[in-house]
């Protein structure tokens, strides 16, 4: 039974996330429509890379799909396109062995965050707009506190009785560009929730009204609630890249929408 490896960028604004539910509208579910639609069979199997919450876009989701035939690469990705909304857009489509999976094979994953310093009228859907001046010196300070291996416990709504709450982050990273403050987090895996509610205890710090080394208080008290109170939103947030075994995160950080 073929398996292709498929590489998905979209704008979640009217999606409630990736994966496919019963009564919503998601990514997985207009993607694996398409694929039905598009060859008149059934879909045998689909499975993302990762979830990623209602509103939230990808530059690069990875998924990989069982069908009952193999068209050429090329076809089957042209294809099922033409049956996607404009906000969703097949990049790559690559045959692979029936072993990789999209989520288990990973190794690792990046997300960017844009906040802007202005008001945007263009923009709105894919950055948060922050009011106030932000010092990204101490943020790049407050930035280093989550590398590494952390109980990110208080940064998300995951069950730590149901599944581990500590993540290996590689890079936090908070960089100027023009109008945009992007914040890339990169890492083994990621919560539910857990990057947005980084980027907004970041923000705090940037604003002032936390330091630092409040983050090391943050990720130590486990049961703590600021985090959630400052949960950024999600129109900023894109899943930039999942990597596989022999890739990494690109060096270059790039916005994935620019605010002048």
């Amino acid at each position: 039974m073929p398996r292709f490896k498929l590489t998905v960028e979209y704008a979640g604004t009217r999606y409630s996330g990736w994966q496919k539910q019963p009564n919503a509208r998601t990514v997985q579910g207009e993607l694996d429509r398409a694929i039905v639609e598009a060859f008149g069979e059934v879909l045998v199997d689909s499975q993302g890379s990762g979830r990623t919450d209602a509103g939230v876009h990808a530059l690069a989701q990875v998924a990989h799909v069982d069908v009952t035939r193999a068209p050429a690469a090329e076809q089957f990705r042209r294809r099922i396109n033409d049956f996607l909304p404009a906000d969703i857009h097949v990049i790559a489509a690559v045959p692979v062995a029936r072993s990789f999976h999209a989520r288990h094979s990973a190794v690792s994953r990046s997300y960017l965050y844009q906040i802007s310093r202005r008001r945007s009228a263009f923009a709105k859907p894919f950055v948060w707009w922050v009011k106030d001046d932000l010092d990204l010196h101490v943020m790049r300070e407050a930035a280093d506190r989550f590398v590494g291996m952390h109980d990110f416990r208080a940064f998300s709504d995951d069950d730590p009785e149901q599944k581990s709450t500590k993540v290996l982050l590689d890079e936090v990273r908070v960089e100027d560009v023009g109008a945009l403050v992007v914040v890339r987090v990169a890492g083994s895996h990621f919560l539910w929730k857990m990057v947005r509610r980084m980027v907004g205890v970041l923000a705090a710090v940037g604003a002032g009204e936390l330091s630092a080394d409040d983050v090391a208080v943050l990720l130590s008290d486990g049961r703590g609630e600021v985090p959630a109170t400052l949960t950024a939103p999600s129109a900023g947030l894109f899943l930039e890249c999942v990597c596989y075994e022999g890739e990494t995160v690109p060096d270059a950080l790039a916005p994935a929408v620019t605010v002048r």
